[in-house]
């Protein structure tokens, strides 16, 4: 679909992929069009591509992937787009993802200069969606933070490394628009700076990179913590183990002594030789479990925890 702004001053052409035959007839008319056509079809990854080598007629082409499920690799979105000062053209682009209606946005484009002014609303609407789901991941961290603490198990870490992974798939998304913004300063120079979209981009990408970094700090503060607190756990398990078993000494070695077969046993023949056995390890235990006590090594692994306590 063709439309034109500004008072004709510019043109976006939008299709969908079905639309060959329209396509090609239209980059028939730009150079380096057929080029960017033939790599629509196959091309299902970002990429890239700039000319500068006559000015005033620079260009810009690629494949931009703007959405992507955080759980299905291959479910994403993509588009294929060609700039230049006097047009643009868009291939399967769905203005349906973006929070701008179709009618706003070309309101928003008749106010821009030129093709390249116009390209970067299509951006900046991009990235303002990207604003409000990272805005909803920011309250699913912060349910996260708290849970943490309330309920610290191994289905919170797993919670914890999705949102890893998700951020990671947010700054997959936002660095090839990065690019795009440094390409097009390449391409066009100082004058793309004036340009009043281009700064809103500029200043949404800073928000989003703002945004991830301290997100970022938090998940690694978190995953540290998590760390944390399993090596303590996994240190107060292998003690309460060891004193355990040292505790359990005086048992299994006496124990074992009138466990013996041999035929000169004196305590067989003895009438209290029971009760003194039982007194015999049982203060043999408590005399065990309090020299451990005053030398410190029980630490507080006996004491009752309390809930919700990171290290209870």
């Amino acid at each position: 679909m063709k439309h034109t702004f500004n008072e004709n001053k510019w043109i976006w052409y939008d299709f969908d992929k079905g639309e060959e035959e329209t396509i090609k007839e239209v980059v028939s008319k730009g150079p380096a069009c057929g080029e960017w056509f033939d790599n629509i079809e196959k091309q299902n990854a970002n990429l890239l591509e700039i000319n500068t080598e006559t000015k005033g007629e620079e260009y810009i082409w690629g494949s931009l992937i703007y959405q992507q499920d955080i759980e299905k690799k291959g479910d994403k979105n993509i588009f294929h787009f060609y700039i230049s000062k006097d047009c643009f053209i868009t291939v399967d682009f769905d203005i349906s993802i973006v929070n701008t209606s179709s009618s706003g946005l070309h309101k928003q484009m008749d106010h821009a200069e030129n093709a390249v002014e116009g390209f970067f609303i299509v951006l900046g609407e991009i990235l303002s969606t990207y604003l409000q789901k990272i805005d909803a991941y920011e309250e699913r961290l912060h349910d996260l933070l708290w849970e943490m603490k309330e309920q610290n198990n191994l289905k919170i870490l797993e919670r914890i490394y999705e949102n890893r992974h998700e951020l990671l798939v947010w700054k997959n998304l936002v660095v090839p628009i990065v690019e795009i913004k440094f390409i097009a300063e390449e391409a066009y120079g100082k004058e793309i700076r004036e340009y009043s979209e281009f700064y809103r981009v500029d200043t949404r990408i800073e928000r989003i990179r703002m945004l991830l970094r301290e997100y970022q700090q938090a998940i690694d503060t978190m995953v540290n913590l998590e760390e944390v607190v399993s090596t303590h756990r996994g240190n107060e398990i292998m003690k309460t183990l060891t004193v355990m078993t040292i505790l359990f000494t005086p048992v299994t070695a006496w124990g074992a002594v009138w466990g013996m077969n041999f035929k000169v046993m004196p305590e067989l023949e003895w009438k209290l030789g029971y009760l003194f056995a039982g007194v015999l390890i049982l203060a043999s235990t408590a005399g065990l479990y309090y020299y451990l006590k005053v030398k410190g090594w029980t630490g507080d692994i006996l004491k009752v925890k309390k809930k919700n306590r990171f290290f209870g």
